[in-house]
Parts: C-alpha cells; structure tokens; sequence
C-alpha cells in the first residue's frame, strides 16, 4: 500500500532545537519545509531521517529506538538512521536521510542526503553465477530485492506460476477485499522495477522438477534452467473441502490477486455469504464481505475463534467484534454439504449463501522438495542459515520449517513479515554471508477498526499474564510455558509489542 505522508507537525527543523530539548535514546517529531522529520539522539549521536513508514505509512515518532535504528508501531519495520535504509521487512523502501548539524547549542537540520549505494560483489567461489527463485510472494521479491540491494550483478530469475506479479498480499483479505483499497497499491513493485534492476520475472510459469545434479529446474513447457544457487519460496497451498458441492462454481478459495479478484466479482451479484473457517484469513474475508453490505455467517469447528493461537479472552472480543457488525457464527460445527444456494451443516441447519468462501488451513507446497530429494518434515527443513540439506539450495517463508533460537524448536510459520525476513535473509546467505535468522515472529490481524499484533511463537502454553483490558482493547496478553514467555499479543498498545519484540530477541532458551 502506497504510505500516506505525515501532516508537517512539531518545529522547523531547519531553525534547530535546542541540544537540550532531545535527551540520549530520545525521538523529537518535526518538518523540514513540508517533510515530516525524525531528530533522535542514540548513544550521543544525532540522526534525522523522514518520519513516515515508507509500508503502510506509520508514525516512526511514536515507534521504538533501537540503537542506530527506528522501529515502526504499526508493523515493526525497522529502518537506519544512520541512512535511511529500510533494514528489516515489511518496509522494502528507504525514508529519506538528512544531514545534522550543532550550532550555537543547536541540532539544526540541514540537506537531504543520498541513500549509499552499494558496490557490486566481486566473483568468488562462493558467489554464484546465476540464482533462480521459485515462487512470486513476499519472500521471493524481499530476496531479489537484497541481492540487488547487496551489490549482486548476476543473472536473477524469478519463476512463479501466479499471473500477478508479487503483491501486497495481506491487503488481499483486507483493504483490496473490503473496497476501501484500490488496485494501484496491491502490487510490490511497479513493472518497470524488473527491468530497471535486470530481473527475469517469468509470469505464469509452473516447474515441474529440481535435478540437484545437474543444478538446474525444469518447466512445465519443456524448458530448463541450470541455477549456481537456488531459493524455493514456494510458500502454502489452501486445503480444500472435501464434502458433496465443494467444487461448485460460487465456492472460493484466498490465496492469490486472481483469487481475491474473483471473490470481489462473485460478491457483486451475491447477497447472502458463508465463510468456512474462523481462522485469521476467513475471518478478514468475513469483515471485508460485510463492509461490502453481505449478510455474513460463519461456520468452524471450534467453539471461540482463534482460541488455539490467541487464546480464550481475545478469540471472544474478535467474536464480539464481528457480531457487532452483523457477523452470525455457528460454533461448533462442521459442515455436511453445498448447493448452489445453500450450505447445510452436519446438525440438519441449512444456511442461505449464494457465495462460499473457505478458509480452513494450507498445506506447506513440498512437492518439488520431495522429488528432489531434499529433507522434508511438514515443510523444507533448513539450518539457521535457511539452507536445505542441499548445500547450495536454501528456501524461505511459509514453506521453511527452520531452528527457531527463541523457543528452541523448530517452526513453520506462515506469517507475511516472517516470509520477508526470511527472504532478505537467504539472499545474503547465497551469497556467503553466513547470517543466521533470528528475527522474531511478528504478525497483525485487522477486524474493522481493532488491530491485533502477535509477536513470538507459542504452539503451547500453560498460562496466559493479561495487563489491561481485553474487553476494553487495550491489553498486553503474554503467552507462557513454564514460566518462560514465548509470545505476546497487544491491542491498542503498539509501543507494548515492539518492547515486547526486542524483550524476546534477547531471550534464549535454557
């Protein structure tokens, strides 16, 4: 999504403020002409970088210092203030840099600077010739990304078998779903940007094997392509209904643009809805649906919403939420069957809905993993390094099972951050920097005007410390297993989740 500018607020910049208005690891909001402008102080340095989430525009003032970094609330992007660059996903694009100056017991501000740019890497043994990608999401354009980012003049291609180019797709359950986003912000990169930065983006394209011998992919047109290392970011598939109906035309699946752009048509001419599924992406589609005026009802199996992951006490306001906005939910249930306008459920109740949606999971895409031969366990298994059991093959995002360090396990996630993470990560491990991945989970989950952030990986805990109010949506919930916290969710308490976020980076298992 297109970042809206912050309104110019707080003092000119230029003018300067006293040395003594901004304390050590302090943030001071201003402007310079009609640029909203960060001053911060970190360890007697004084930085000034745009104020404005290059993402999804978020206020970096009220964000976290994190050393020579600032972190933003909304969805923990993190950007240097010693350049500008925007360090850690979401945020693919640098804010703005400026040079400061002291004079007469002043910070003033002064030019714009530059963005450095980097050096092109020298060839060596451990640099490949060529990369190929394998998929077009999140963790695929990250990668490209970092490889050009880092300086790499080598061949890069990119094969996906989505017609789209790769897309904002959190926004495909959201905003673009619900209307209020129009289809200009959905993709990541306009259609110059391959070409500007000589990347090989084939559309449309669906590979059919990896021979790790010969170190080259086969397509489904009969084509090959030789690879000096490649990343599989394959990402999940849906899981698919398997009851009477559930190939009928009006039911849906969300995975893709095309797939959300399909729902949007089949809700032009429908009135009545049912999603299947009370997860975090059937219940986006639900609020979407119904800010599209649907009548919207839910069927899932288990009594509270989103009880296994968030728990209890915020799976029942998310409900409250949604049935606020007309949402009916039948829980528990499973459903029986489909017609063309109906849904019956396995207690005899038959719903009206002349459009389906389903939303019960996805399924890791292993597939060319396994017939390569590559070590598979309910996802590609990496190292810390996120390189498979085939030294110059690494993968990365939803479909990577990786060695977490902060809860000492190893773990699938199919978070969108995590998948960008991941892809930054991996390309400069292809090309020999030897960085583990660290970073800790994040995700957010939108429900009309009430944000949920989620940071660590809790597939278990054995009690839940909640500070504030659930009910009133301003909580710190953490999530603990044998007194040790392994996530934290907030609501109405950015600030909380980015502390919380750098208290479980310096945590490590016992």
């Amino acid at each position: 999504m297109n970042a809206q500018p912050t309104e110019p607020a707080g003092p000119d910049l230029t003018k300067g403020v006293d040395v003594g208005q901004l304390d050590d690891g302090a943030m001071l909001l201003g402007h310079v002409g009609e640029d909203a402008v960060l001053l911060a102080r970190s360890a007697g340095e004084v930085f000034a970088v745009g104020a404005t989430c290059t993402h999804y525009g978020g206020p970096l003032a009220e964000g976290l210092l994190v050393g020579d970094t600032v972190r933003c609330p909304w969805h923990h992007a993190c950007f240097s203030l010693r350049t500008g660059e925007a360090v850690r996903a979401p945020a693919l694009n640098p804010v703005t840099w400026w040079t400061v100056e002291t004079i007469d017991g002043k910070y003033v501000v002064r030019g714009r600077r530059e963005t450095p740019s980097r050096s092109a890497v020298r060839g060596s043994a451990d640099t490949p010739a060529s990369i190929v990608i394998l998929g077009g999401g999140g963790a695929a354009q990250a990668a490209l990304e970092t490889l050009r980012r880092e300086g790499y003049a080598g061949s890069i291609t990119v094969l996906s078998a989505d017609s789209a180019p790769p897309c904002d797709r959190p926004n495909l359950s959201k905003d673009y779903l619900a209307g209020t986003a129009s289809e200009e912000w959905i993709p990541l990169r306009e259609p110059d940007f391959y070409r500007q930065h000589d990347i090989d983006l084939r559309l449309g394209t669906r590979v059919t094997a990896i021979d790790t011998k010969a170190a080259t992919v086969r397509t489904e047109d009969g084509g090959s392509l030789p690879y000096g290392a490649l990343l599989i970011a394959t990402g999940v598939e849906p899981v698919r209904l398997d009851v009477p109906g559930a190939d009928l035309p009006h039911v849906h699946y969300l995975r893709s643009l095309d797939d959300s752009r399909s729902i949007i048509q089949a809700a032009g001419q429908a009135k009545r809805a049912a999603v299947i599924g009370a997860s975090f992406i059937g219940l986006e589609v639900a609020a979407s649906l119904r800010a599209r005026n649907l009548h919207v009802e839910v069927v899932a199996p288990g009594r509270i919403p989103m009880e296994r992951v968030l728990g209890p006490e915020i799976g029942t306001l998310i409900r409250t939420i949604h049935e606020a906005q007309g949402v009916q939910f039948h829980l528990p249930s499973k459903l029986r069957s489909i017609s063309e306008r109906q849904v019956l459920l396995e207690s005899g109740e038959t719903l009206e809905a002349d459009l389906v949606v389903v939303g019960i999971g996805v399924r890791p895409s292993v597939g060319l993993a396994e017939q390569a031969g590559l070590a598979v366990d309910r996802g590609i298994m990496v190292d810390q390094h996120l390189r498979t059991s085939v030294s110059n093959i690494f993968a990365a995002g939803d479909v990577a099972r990786w060695p977490d360090p902060h809860s000492g396990q190893k773990i699938r996630v199919e978070h969108w951050v995590v998948a960008e993470r991941q892809g930054q990560t991996a390309a400069r491990n292809m090309l020999g920097r030897n960085e583990p991945f660290d970073a800790v989970p994040f995700f957010w989950s939108m429900h009309y005007d009430v944000q949920v952030q989620y940071v660590g990986h809790a597939e278990r805990w054995d009690s839940l410390d909640i500070d504030g109010s659930v009910e009133g949506r301003d909580c710190r919930v953490a999530y603990r297993n044998a007194g040790r916290t392994l996530a934290v969710a907030t609501i109405g308490r950015d600030l909380d989740s980015l502390r919380a976020e750098l208290e479980l980076e310096g945590a490590r298992p016992g």
